[in-house]
């Protein structure tokens, strides 16, 4: 049985995931159809990634991911498929794969061939359904397009460290659907540039001097879920291993979430600055 995820910024309420269902079973009816999300926000790369990254894992070796967002075929944004991780990706060549595999390197990545045969405004049913049939019944990834060594690179998201002035810089990468912020800055990058010394998390509005380790650890002795704690507002290293701010028990719907009541979006700064050991020193004699 091959599994196969898909993910898109197509939403539910048009045909477009139903018609890549359909696709895929009507040349693998056995095929096991997994959606990761089709709730991306639209043409949002680095959200995609973030969603895809810390969810493929999870899946057996050898499954099929296609990726449906900003997927439009141009000179610039060219259609590729890989193997990665003992994973194969369908997807557009558009900086998506660059922060999947930040730190592991695809082993095989091709550039897809067949729109010689096949003219299209909707790539993710017409080539990416094709291409990811054919990886499914064990075909070699250099049929459907020619080896490439390259791929594109987004850079300008990723988090910077400024040694002088003991800082990382970095920003709001993805809001979640209980309105979570969660920033670019991965709690490796914090640990060994901290290296266990004080800090401040910044915004433009707020400063946090602590992170949590879970979200009800702010409730202390308190039995867990107390209302006490309600839209109390805390920084903690999400499962994915991402500094994320977070309102507790919050939800869009309800308390709000964190994005909108510290007024904080996609792209946002934000930044750490550790207290050097000199600082420290003064300021203990002080």
């Amino acid at each position: 049985m091959s599994f196969i995820t898909l993910t898109s910024d197509f939403g539910t309420k048009d045909h477009s995931v139903a018609a890549v269902k359909g696709a895929i079973l009507s040349q693998l009816p056995e095929a096991k159809i997994i959606d990761i999300s089709h709730e991306i926000s639209p043409f949002n790369i680095p959200e995609t990634a973030y969603i895809l990254k810390n969810s493929y894992k999870s899946f057996p070796k050898g499954t099929i991911h296609i990726v449906g967002v900003d997927a439009e075929l141009s000179v610039h944004n060219k259609h590729i498929a890989l193997e990665l991780d003992g994973h194969f990706f369908v997807c557009p060549d558009n900086g998506l794969i660059s922060m999947i595999a930040s730190e592991i390197q695809p082993s095989k990545i091709v550039e897809i061939n067949i729109h010689d045969r096949i003219e299209t405004s909707f790539p993710v049913l017409d080539v990416f359904v094709n291409a990811a049939c054919f990886i499914a019944r064990g075909g070699n990834l250099s049929v459907i397009g020619k080896e490439i060594k390259e791929f594109k690179k987004i850079t300008e998201i990723q988090p910077k460290v400024n040694h002088q002035q003991n800082q990382i810089i970095g920003g709001v990468l993805y809001i979640d659907n209980y309105g979570n912020v969660i920033t670019n800055i991965s709690k490796k990058m914090f640990q060994d540039i901290g290296k266990n010394r004080n800090f401040t998390v910044r915004t433009m509005r707020l400063s946090f001097n602590k992170i949590f380790n879970k979200y009800n650890e702010i409730t202390g002795d308190l039995p867990y879920g107390s209302s006490t704690f309600e839209g109390n507002k805390l920084v903690l290293f999400n499962s994915a291993g991402y500094l994320e701010i977070s309102i507790y028990r919050s939800s869009i719907n309800t308390v709000g979430g964190a994005s909108t009541l510290l007024g904080l979006e996609y792209r946002d700064r934000v930044t750490i600055d550790f207290i050097s050991d000199s600082k420290l020193a003064f300021s203990t004699l002080s």
